[in-house]
This record gives structure tokens, C-alpha cells and sequence, in this order.
């Protein structure tokens, strides 16, 4: 199951990023990432990794509004600054990914294996 994490403080603020002049708001894929990342980022000592959800994800940027970016941490000994972004849309989908069966093949990318099955049950070795 594929969770998403962002830093909260205990009042209740998101951590965000000013980049270019937009709040960027990085997300991780463990809890353990967002710690680690904290650690390393003097600014984040306050927050603690959040599991997010829709209502969440609505308390940090309200749909249809355009405020604020989110970047996904691929590597949280890595800056903040060199993230790639996600869209609302791509969060959203990721999110209900989210609720997948744990049991479904799934390749690294969080995605279903297509034709896999059909692969290994042909004689194409023959």
C-alpha cells in the first residue's frame, strides 16, 4: 500500500518550501523518509511526518486553488530543492492508489503488472 506523508506541526501548520516564489510543499513515501529528512533540514524540527488524505490534502491547498506546488522526495538525504513536482491530480490518483488490495502485483512503480501472468503461463522458452 502506498502512503503519503507530509510535515505538520502540532498547531496545525504545514511545512512548505518557498521556490520561485511559489510554497512547495514536499511530500515522502515513508514516515522513516520524512524523519530523516528533518533531521537534515533545520527549518522542519517542529513537524512530524502526517499521513495525508483528501481531507488533509484539502486543509493544505483547497481545490482549485493554485497556491501552493507539491514535490515529491525521492531521496531524503538529498535537498529539498531538487524534487520533482506532482500535480493535485497526480497526488489524487496516487492517493487512491493508496487503497489497492495488498495483494495485487504491482511493479516498482506502484502500478498493476499487465500481461505478467500470461507470460509465465505460455511455453514461449519451447
Amino acid at each position: 500500500m502506498i502512503e503519503v506523508y507530509a510535515m505538520r506541526r502540532a498547531n496545525g501548520d504545514w511545512f512548505a518550501l518557498e521556490r520561485h516564489g511559489r510554497l512547495r510543499v514536499p511530500l515522502f513515501r515513508s514516515s522513516n523518509d520524512g524523519m530523516i529528512a528533518r533531521l537534515r533540514n533545520f527549518g522542519m524540527l517542529l513537524f512530524e511526518p502526517v499521513p495525508l488524505d483528501a481531507k488533509l490534502l484539502e486543509s493544505i491547498s483547497p481545490a482549485g486553488d493554485n497556491e501552493a506546488d507539491f514535490c515529491m522526495v525521492k531521496d531524503p538525504f538529498a535537498s529539498l530543492k531538487r524534487t520533482s513536482c506532482v500535480t493535485r491530480a497526480e497526488l489524487a490518483l496516487l492517493m487512491r492508489n493508496s487503497n489497492a488490495p495488498l495483494n495485487a502485483p504491482r511493479n516498482g512503480n506502484g502500478l498493476h503488472q499487465r500481461g505478467l501472468s500470461k507470460i509465465l503461463q505460455s511455453e514461449w522458452w519451447n
